[in-house]
């Protein structure tokens, strides 16, 4: 199993629209497309010297060919809308995990 983590920190003054957004539009958008099979979304509980909130997205997926899909198929049109909306207000990096065990 492949877990795609994307971690954002967001700007104390876009932060409840992009609470609103997350929760109910880009999350059930990244999983309609059909390459995830579900998503956690957690909020990070340190505090960043820059300041805004940071929360961690984690979408599951079968594979690294599934996840290469999403890449080349859907990312861009789905990162597009969140930098339009939130632009600079908006941090995100994205991390590759693959599930060793589960205890």
């Amino acid at each position: 199993m492949i877990i795609y983590n994307v971690t954002i920190n967001i700007h104390e003054s876009v932060h409840d629209q992009w609470m609103d957004w997350m929760q109910n539009k880009h999350i059930a958008d990244v999983l309609a497309t059909g390459k995830f099979t579900s998503a956690r979304m957690v909020k990070v509980l340190v505090e960043e010297e820059m300041g805004g909130v940071t929360y961690s997205v984690q979408y599951t997926t079968d594979c690294k060919e599934t996840l290469q899909r999403y890449y080349d198929e859907d990312a861009p049109r789905l990162r597009e809308e969140g930098h339009r909306l939130f632009g600079d207000n908006m941090l995100a990096f994205r991390t590759e995990l693959e599930l060793i065990s589960d205890h």
